[in-house]
Order: structure tokens, then C-alpha cells, then sequence
């Protein structure tokens, strides 16, 4: 092969991951996965092992992944219309709907696999759930009423769920109400975090005919206030580890800084009305996630 062929046959190569970096959502998985493994790792006798936490992190990936490939490729036409998702490589063509659907099937079933084998039955059972929910309920329910927003809540938050259920061996009881409780913090965070995207770039799903924000008329008040009302919400449930005993003092405060925080980005969304407020509670959310989840994990308490 000359070098020709090589510089082209690495181009391609190159280009081929790219796509399927996008057709997995990397980032969006990445965010996902994080979650996970950190309630994980909050998890009653569960120490640090790479091992593990590298299992867990490639499992949680394929799982997260094939979801958002079938997302993608049943998504085609509606991504091709707006600039956001335009060069998504399903939308744009450089991919088949057959090759998105074959690799979101591989990956699903390899993902699921993993959990069962290094982990537990449970958080197995979980991510198939939590997969198909994503991926044949919430996605198609996103044309057809804003509740989609509700359903697509639960498998954005069931990652807590399934780390913490993945960190009991299989001969041993789980205890549900520690993962519970981490999988109401993400529940909850995901309604002003979602809505505020959904404010920014209303343009663009109405022109694809999602319906996203709870009133039919686009951005108002009754969709602050929504979002308002779910980051007030988020302040007792974010003093619950605390109370159960999974993390200490320190972590309580941070989190009560912190939903404070969230608190008032959406207020000032309810009293500005725009996307410029909008995209200060979206870059607010964001930030509020890892600082919460780092906190309750560094200061977790040993049993």
C-alpha cells in the first residue's frame, strides 16, 4: 500500500470514529456515565478499584450509547432539519439508519451483559429497562406531548440508580433507598436543565415538531415557574443523603449552596423572560452536577 493510501486509509478511519463519537452523544454519555459511576462508588462498602470502575464506565457507555444511536436513527429526518443536529452522521448521511441500528443493538446487548456479569442481576435489569425507555418511549413521545419530558426524566436519572444497585454483590441484599435518592437529585435537576435548553433552542424543535416545554405557546412564565418549582424542589431531597447517613456535614452544605444557586438562576429566568437567562440556567445546570456529586462522594461516610 503506498503512502497515498495509508494517509487516506487513516483519514478514513479517523472520520469513522468521529461519526460514531456523534452517533453515541460522547459528551452527553460521558455526563451519563459520570453519574453512574460516582453512585457507585457512594455505594455501603464499595472502595475504589479501577478495575471495577473501568467495567462499569464501558458498560454504562454501550448501554448510554446504544441509546442514543437508535435515538439518532429514528431521529434522521427531524435532525436533518435543524442546525443543532443537521450533521449528526445518521442525519447527514455519512451513516445508515441499518448501521446505526446494528451497532445500538450490539452495544446494547454487550452493555446489559457487562452489568450482569461483573455486577449484578439488578442493575442488568435497570439498564435494558432504562434503554428502552430512553429509546422507543421518550423519543418517539417527544412529537407528541410535552410530557415526553417527564417519561425521558426517568432513564436520564436511572444511571444513579443502576451505580448504586451495582455496587452490591449479587449475594447480598440491596438497600433501595440510598439509590433512590440519588436517582430524585438527577429527576429532578433534569426538568430546569432540559427546559432551559429547550427555551435557547425553541427555534429549532418547533421547526422539527418536537414539543418540549409544558406550554404550548413556547417560552412564558408557566415555564419558569415550572423550573422554579422543581429547583426549590431539589433543596429537602438534596439534604436526604445527609439524613440517611450516606454522606456527612460538609456535603450538605455544598449541596444546599448549590441548589440555592439553582434556585435563583431560575427565578431570574421567571423575572427576565430571555435567552440570555435561559442559557444562564442551562451553563448553571451543568456545572450544578459534577460539584454535587463530587461533593457527596468526597465526603461519603465509611461504614
Amino acid at each position: 500500500m503506498s503512502k497515498t493510501e495509508n494517509i487516506s486509509a487513516s483519514l478514513t478511519l479517523a472520520t469513522k470514529v468521529k461519526d460514531y463519537f456523534q452517533l453515541i452523544k460522547f459528551t452527553l454519555s460521558f455526563t451519563v456515565v459520570f453519574s453512574c459511576v460516582v453512585c457507585y462508588l457512594l455505594a455501603p462498602g464499595v472502595t475504589y478499584d479501577l478495575k471495577m470502575v473501568l467495567l462499569l464506565f464501558i458498560a454504562g457507555m454501550l448501554v448510554t450509547g446504544s441509546a442514543n444511536a437508535i435515538n439518532q436513527a429514528v431521529e434522521k429526518d427531524t435532525d436533518a432539519m435543524m442546525k443543532r443536529t443537521g450533521k449528526r452522521p445518521v442525519a447527514d448521511g455519512r451513516m445508515s439508519q441499518q448501521e446505526a441500528y446494528t451497532f445500538a443493538f450490539i452495544a446494547g446487548l454487550l452493555g446489559v451483559f457487562m452489568m450482569w456479569y461483573f455486577f449484578n442481576m439488578a442493575s442488568a435489569i435497570i439498564s435494558a429497562f432504562s434503554l428502552f425507555l430512553y429509546a422507543f418511549i421518550y423519543t418517539p413521545l417527544k412529537k407528541v406531548n410535552s410530557i415526553a419530558v417527564l417519561v425521558g426524566a426517568f432513564p436520564g436519572a436511572l444511571p444513579c440508580l443502576i451505580g448504586w444497585v451495582a455496587g452490591f454483590s449479587p449475594d447480598e441484599p440491596i438497600w433501595w433507598t440510598g439509590g433512590l435518592i440519588l436517582f430524585s437529585i438527577q429527576f429532578l435537576w433534569q426538568f430546569p436543565h432540559f427546559w432551559a435548553i429547550a427555551w435557547v433552542a425553541h427555534t429549532d424543535y418547533s421547526k422539527a415538531g418536537f414539543k418540549l416545554l409544558p406550554a404550548d405557546k413556547g417560552p412564558t412564565k408557566f415555564t419558569a415557574l415550572q423550573a422554579v418549582m422543581y429547583s426549590v424542589l431539589m433543596i429537602p431531597v438534596g439534604l436526604l443523603p445527609k439524613y440517611i447517613g450516606i454522606t456527612g456535614m460538609v456535603s450538605l452544605w455544598i449541596v444546599l449552596a448549590a441548589n440555592i444557586f439553582m434556585v435563583v438562576q431560575c427565578v431570574r429566568l421567571y423575572l427576565e423572560m430571555d435567552v440570555k437567562a435561559a442559557r444562564r440556567v442551562m451553563f448553571s445546570s451543568y456545572i450544578y452536577l459534577p460539584i454535587v456529586l463530587l461533593a457527596l462522594l468526597a465526603d461519603k461516610i465509611s461504614y
